[in-house]
């Protein structure tokens, strides 16, 4: 008997089919299903409150964008095999599935420095071992180790449907319309030669598009300057948290976020703990939200301060400038918060974060955009656009933060 075809109806993208029973499976995991409760956007809804959207939105989206990809090059004469159209497909589903609660903003925070790409590829390698070796070339395809490397470009490289798909998603949840992108078009230019994505020429626009698209999304949201705020207000809170936990404070906590806050977590405990890997699994947004509440009426003054400030918006204030602020600033607001609240200056250091904030959109050198022409020539986008200065579009751009509690 013929299987019922099971369909995501996508905000973005419409219906979404998932193609086979395996593809389901891996959608069903618990891994994957942890995604739905940590928000793509971090702390953007402070900014944009139609920011609710979860990092397995994300993942299903990506996961279209990959059918659309791997279809369109079929079509083009390119050989996919049943394997490696799963795996490519696989591959995608789970590249996220390593993120901390709140995506990006703890991810340094939680554990000491572990990107989420290695927890990802520890859990898919968990997985694999569940499901009989299943997944290896999905692992491959991610770690870049499979023969064909385009599919690896389409799950990380400057035009991967990762990428493709936060952007348009995003700019879809936010509302900020500059950041629309042809995305599944984009998708049906691509083309492959000698192992590498290129875009055919005609193409050339949506990829100007979405060059600056990209520079606008950063700036306008991922580094908006109250997203910001409120992850260094947070990252502040969790680290206080730490702080007190490892010396004796038995603060209220979820099991496995207790023991983040009690133990200093490397990628070596990562990789050799398989207890590290299910706290790490069974934490979510949720823990840390409950946690909040709960630490905003703690005795330790900068602990429930922070906390009263996440839970109730009273975010640190911020100043954004294109040159670093005077050494001796921090060191000001930090005696005066000392005088205020009657506590010490490492305790009142809690209370402001200062660094640089640096983002650049498009390397000419390690992230070549090819340009596919109908006689055969291939050009960078660099040169084949009439549109940009890429010495300015590659330039990274730095500015410098000052963000410190309200009084």
């Amino acid at each position: 008997m013929q299987q019922k075809r099971k369909i995501i109806n996508d905000p973005v993208f419409g219906f979404v089919n998932i193609p086979d029973e395996f593809i389901y499976e891996l959608i069903q995991h618990p891994c994957l299903q942890r995604l739905n409760r940590i928000r793509q956007l971090g702390m953007a809804s402070y900014v944009y409150p139609g920011a609710q959207h979860t990092r397995f939105h994300h993942t299903i989206g990506a996961m279209y964008l990959m059918d659309v990809a791997l279809l369109n090059l079929r079509d083009k004469g390119h050989e996919i095999t049943k394997d490696e159209y799963r795996g490519a497909l696989a591959a995608i589903l789970m590249h996220d599935i390593g993120h901390t609660p709140f995506s990006h903003v703890l991810e340094n925070t939680l554990a000491n420095n572990v990107p989420h790409e290695e927890v990802s590829l520890l859990l898919m390698q968990q997985i694999n071992g569940e499901k009989k070796g299943a997944l290896q070339t999905a692992i491959d395809i991610f770690r870049d180790k499979y023969p064909k490397r385009f599919l690896h470009e389409l799950v990380s490289g400057q035009l991967d449907v990762d990428r493709l798909d936060y952007l348009q998603r995003d700019s879809f949840f936010t509302g900020v319309s500059e950041g629309g992108i042809g995305a599944a078009r984009i998708m049906k230019m691509l083309d492959v030669i000698d192992d590498k994505l290129v875009v055919e020429s005609k193409g050339i626009y949506s990829i100007e598009n979405f060059l600056m698209s990209r520079r606008f999304m950063y700036w306008q949201v991922y580094l908006h300057k109250t997203a910001v705020a409120s992850e260094k207000m947070l990252t502040n809170t969790i680290n206080r948290a730490k702080y007190l936990s490892r010396n004796g404070e038995d603060l209220f906590a979820s099991p496995s976020l207790a023991f983040f806050l009690k133990n200093d977590i490397t990628l070596k405990d990562f990789r050799e703990s398989p207890e590290v890997l299910e706290h790490f699994t069974n934490l979510d947004d949720n823990d840390i939200w409950t946690s909040l509440k709960v630490w905003k009426s703690h005795s330790d003054k900068v602990l429930s301060l922070l906390s009263h400030g996440m839970v109730n918006r009273k975010l640190f204030k911020i100043q954004i400038t294109n040159e670093p602020h005077p050494t001796e600033k921090k060191q000001e607001f930090i005696e005066k918060f000392t005088r205020k609240y009657g506590i010490s200056e490492s305790e009142a250091a809690y209370f402001v974060s200062a660094d640089s904030l640096a983002t650049d959109m498009y390397n000419k050198y390690d992230e070549s955009i090819k340009i596919l022409y109908r006689d055969g020539s291939i050009k960078d986008i660099s040169t084949a656009s009439d549109m940009f200065n890429i010495e300015l579009l590659s330039k990274k751009v730095e500015k410098y933060y000052f963000a410190y509690l309200r009084d």
